[in-house]
C-alpha cells in the first residue's frame, strides 16, 4: 500500500492483479457527509455509463445485460446503487469494496480520476500530480534495484572461476580473500581505471564503494566482464592480459550502452 497527501487529505493506493487502485473513501472523507458522495455519484446515469464503457474495455466476465438494466433505471428517482450491488450485479473489477484496517471504496485508476473529477476539478487535477509524484519516485527506486542487482548477475559465475582456477588447496582463509578481491580490483580497474582502496582513498567521505556509484551502463557492463573475466580465467589466460583484454571490452561497451535507449530509461 502507498499513500498520497492530496489538498491536506491522505490518500490510499493499494495494487490490484499489479493495477493501482485509489481510495475513493479517502477523497472524500475530510468532506461533510463525504461517504454519501460515492452513493451519489454512482447513481449518476453518465457515471454508469462511464463504468460499462470501463468494464466492456477491461473485464471480458463483465455482465453486460444486468448493466443495460442498471444504465436503463439510472438517473430515475427511485434508482439507488451501492459499490456492492455494482460490484455483485455485474461482476465489474473496476470498483470494489475492502473491509478491514485499510477498508473502504476503492476505484481503478480510470475510474478513481473520473470521480475526483465529478467532485472537483482542481482537486482531480492535484490527484493526478501527486499520483504521477508517486510513480515516479517508485520507477527511481526500481531503477535502483535493478542497478544494485545488475552487479550481482554473473557474481557465481565470476567468483567460482576464481575458486576452481586461481585458489591453491588449502590456502589461509585470508589469502582467498585476497584473491577475491585482487580479481574484483582487474574488473574495477577494466571498467573504472582505479581499484577499490585508489577509489576510497580520493573520496573518504562517501559511504560504500566504488560500484555503489556506478551508473546503469557501467553496472551492466560490469555484469559482462565479470562473467568474460570468469571465461578467461577457466581458459588459462594471464591476469594482465586478462587486464587489458577487459578493459578494450569495457571501452567498446560503454561506447554502446552511453547510447542505447533502453539503458537510458533505466537512469
Amino acid at each position: 500500500m502507498s499513500k498520497i497527501n492530496v489538498e491536506g487529505s491522505e490518500i490510499s493506493i493499494i495494487a490490484i492483479d499489479d493495477k493501482d487502485y485509489i481510495s475513493l473513501t479517502d477523497m472524500v472523507r475530510n468532506i461533510e457527509n463525504g461517504l454519501a458522495l460515492i452513493e451519489k455519484w454512482l447513481r449518476n446515469k453518465n457515471t454508469i455509463e462511464f463504468l460499462g464503457i470501463w468494464e466492456e474495455m477491461y473485464n471480458p466476465d463483465f455482465n453486460s445485460l444486468e448493466f443495460e438494466g442498471i444504465k436503463n433505471e439510472a438517473g430515475l428517482n427511485r434508482f439507488v446503487l451501492s459499490v456492492k450491488q455494482w460490484v455483485e450485479k455485474t461482476n465489474s473489477i473496476g470498483i470494489v469494496a475492502k473491509a478491514g484496517r485499510y477498508g473502504g471504496t476503492y476505484a481503478h485508476k480510470d475510474i478513481a480520476f473520473e470521480f475526483a473529477s465529478w467532485v472537483s476539478p482542481y482537486f482531480k487535477l492535484y490527484l493526478i500530480k501527486e499520483f504521477e509524484r508517486l510513480k515516479e519516485e517508485e520507477q527511481k527506486k526500481l531503477g535502483w534495484d535493478i542497478k544494485r542487482n545488475l552487479a550481482k548477475i554473473n557474481y557465481r559465475i565470476h567468483t567460482d572461476a576464481i575458486k576452481n582456477n586461481l585458489i591453491p588447496e588449502k590456502l589461509p582463509k585470508e589469502k582467498i580473500n585476497f584473491i577475491y578481491a585482487n580479481e574484483a580490483d582487474i574488473l574495477n580497474m577494466a571498467l573504472f581505471g582505479m581499484t577499490a582502496k585508489e577509489w576510497r582513498d580520493e573520496n573518504p567521505n562517501l559511504k560504500g564503494n566504488i560500484r555503489d556509484y556506478a551508473d546503469i551502463s557501467q553496472l551492466v557492463c560490469l555484469s559482462n566482464l565479470e562473467n568474460l573475466n570468469a571465461v578467461f580465467i577457466n581458459e588459462g589466460m594471464k591476469q594482465s592480459d586478462r587486464l587489458e583484454k577487459l578493459n578494450s571490452i569495457a571501452i567498446e561497451q560503454m561506447k554502446i550502452l552511453s547510447e542505447a535507449e533502453s539503458v537510458k530509461k533505466l537512469k
